[in-house]
């Protein structure tokens, strides 16, 4: 339990730095959009072309990936499907909300929870590598093509995924992987020195964002699409992690309790940062990481209680 209040003050801490400097007005007016705008652009893409370039990919093939993925693609498409017939949402609002349900705070929080509850960070790298490689591309794609103005020509529809800086940086860093060519450490380090801004950076653009808003204020946050966004993140993925890898692939004990632990971490702040760059659903993204930040610490514990 020790681990999973180390890992949540860290990120307490940064997001209120973030709050206070925008109560300051130190960044100025536009200083959450420049910073999301960094992140997403520079820090971001840095950051997955240097994981990847000096990754082991032989992790991506595990229990681990496959009960990640078809979580979280079955809870998007869970929440795709209720929030269209339910709440009748646009496609980027969709998208937004599917990502806020099942996409996982991975590496800010994923990590120090693995290797404080856990022990091994290598628990959460094949979750890492499928959310950079395959379910966030498939996201932006869909925000890319969906947020085009009508008028966009056809072929411009077509390459708008070849022209995203994480699309590309996560292409590029699988394939120089792929290819077994070590870059030199000189050529690397600008990369990862950059790519070190990127989880503090998206930390302080959501603290930034919570200052002069109310979190579920009524009448500007989406309440319902916030409520079912946090109850298919902290419940019903947990119970589908645990479901699969128990009678699916018959795992017990520390693997068992990994596997769901995993799986109970909350919406990732680059959910907010991809809101923030198409400038849809940037309240419900916020909210959805808020609350289920908060509930994912009694979750966990929870998991920790009944499966330990």
């Amino acid at each position: 339990m020790s681990g999973v209040v180390a890992g949540f003050t860290v990120i307490f801490v940064v997001i209120a730095v973030g709050f206070f400097l925008g109560r300051s007005g130190t960044l100025g007016d536009h200083g959450q959009f420049v910073l999301s705008r960094l992140v997403f652009f520079v820090a971001t893409p840095a950051l997955l072309f240097d994981t990847l370039v000096n990754a082991d990919l032989s992790v991506v093939f595990s229990t681990t990936l496959a009960v990640a993925s078809a979580t979280a693609f079955a809870v998007a498409g869970i929440y795709l499907l209720v929030a269209r017939l339910w709440l009748r949402r646009p496609l980027p609002e969709l998208t937004i909300g599917a990502l806020a349900s099942s996409y996982v705070n991975s590496a800010n929080l994923g990590i120090p929870i693995a290797v404080f509850v856990l022990g091994d960070a290598s628990f959460v790298a094949p979750l890492l590598l499928f959310q950079i490689l395959i379910f966030s591309p498939i996201a932006l794609t869909v925000l890319d093509i969906s947020t085009m103005r009508q008028t966009t020509s056809r072929i411009e529809t077509i390459t708008a995924p070849l022209k995203n800086p994480i699309v590309l940086a996560g292409a590029a860093g699988l394939a120089v992987a792929v290819s077994g060519w070590t870059p030199p450490e000189a050529l690397m380090q600008p990369f990862s020195l950059i790519g070190g801004a990127s989880v503090p950076g998206a930390l302080l653009a959501f603290g930034l964002s919570l200052y002069g808003v109310r979190v579920l204020e009524k009448g500007a946050s989406p309440r319902r699409d916030v409520a079912l966004a946090s109850v298919l993140k902290i419940c019903v993925q947990p119970v589908l992690g645990y479901l699969m890898a128990r009678y699916l692939f018959g795992l017990d004990g520390h693997q068992l309790f990994a596997i769901v632990v995993v799986s109970t971490l909350p919406t990732a702040q680059n959910v907010f940062v991809f809101a923030s760059r198409y400038q849809r659903g940037m309240v419900l993204a916020r909210d959805a990481a808020f609350v289920t930040t908060l509930a994912s610490i009694p979750a966990i514990a929870l998991v920790a209680l009944l499966l330990t």
